[in-house]
């Protein structure tokens, strides 16, 4: 908190550059998006808004640009170029403010936006003449919607947005309690169901998808604990329960064990969250009686002494 260029309000979204460590990004309700050099955590670049700034990503497969886009309190989507320092492009079509922003990691040009108005839109960058498409919840059955509700994703605010790691998929969360999965080549909604999915947030809501799991799961914070959704199933597995307060957004680790979870929390922790390294006992059986066979074959030490010996 002592250092001088220490944002003055909230900080909604912290991502590493990615193509290496040495730069990072925060944004913050102070208005501003700010560029980090990791080594000596001074500020490289600073980029203003009009607006309460709700969320920002970098591509994470860009080889060609290196645009940042950005979701404000304004209904205009802003693409910050790191190369020349300024406000480049500016996405036009919401209606209100902006609270999720994502890249495909598929497609280096194509963005994903979910705004206050209800609707999430593809973009192509390179277009100008607007988005790809606006997500329908009813798949274009007029019959089934109204008017108001055309081309809506959701009937709330969308205030989340996660690409599956293949980005063939992306999931939406919105404040009607519901989250959706569609097919991100075509728009559909797939109709999963996943039941209700509380959610309360006036602002963003950072939830993450696993990477290289089978199944694929969905961690979604909520209050002082994070929900797991198979993905392409909708099943609820678990509960993570631990804090204390709000989880602040939660992240997917691929690397360690298969699977590593990070949550960010208004209680100053940090907590991590592994599988088991066991499958479940009965309840008629002890772990002293438990058979070598019986453990997760994911997890087991498959070094011996005869390994030296050869």
């Amino acid at each position: 908190r002592s250092h001088p260029d220490v944002h003055k309000f909230s900080v909604e979204t912290v991502q590493w550059y990615p193509h290496d460590t040495g730069m990072f990004t925060s944004s913050s309700f102070d208005k501003t998006l700010k560029i980090w050099d990791t080594n000596t955590l001074q500020l490289a670049d600073v980029f203003s808004f009009e607006g309460t700034v709700y969320s920002h990503h970098m591509s994470p497969v860009a080889t060609k640009h290196c645009l940042i886009a950005v979701g404000t309190k304004s209904p205009k989507v802003q693409l910050c170029d790191l190369k020349s320092g300024s406000c480049s492009h500016i996405l036009q079509g919401h209606r209100q403010e902006v609270l999720s922003v994502s890249w495909s990691p598929r497609h280096e040009y194509v963005l994903a936006t979910a705004s206050a108005d209800s609707r999430v839109k593809l973009w192509d960058v390179r277009r100008a003449s607007g988005c790809l498409c606006t997500l329908d919840q009813h798949n274009g059955e007029k019959s089934k919607a109204s008017s108001e509700a055309a081309n809506t994703a959701h009937n709330g605010r969308v205030n989340g947005l996660c690409y599956t790691s293949d980005g063939l998929h992306l999931l939406t969360i919105g404040t009607d309690d519901r989250m959706r999965l569609w097919n991100s080549s075509t728009g559909e909604n797939t109709l999963v169901n996943y039941g209700k999915v509380c959610n309360e947030s006036r602002k963003g809501v950072k939830f993450t998808v696993s990477c290289g799991c089978n199944p694929e799961f969905a961690f979604v914070p909520y209050d002082s604990t994070i929900a797991v959704y198979t993905v392409f199933t909708g099943e609820l597995i678990t509960m993570l329960r631990g804090h204390y307060s709000t989880v602040d957004c939660c992240v997917f680790q691929p690397n360690f064990q298969g699977a590593l979870y990070n949550g960010i929390h208004k209680d100053c922790n940090i907590l991590a969250w592994i599988p088991a390294l066991q499958e479940p006992l009965p309840d008629d059986i002890s772990e002293k009686s438990l058979p070598q066979q019986h453990l997760n074959p994911a997890y087991e030490d498959a070094w011996s002494s005869s390994d030296d010996e050869g």
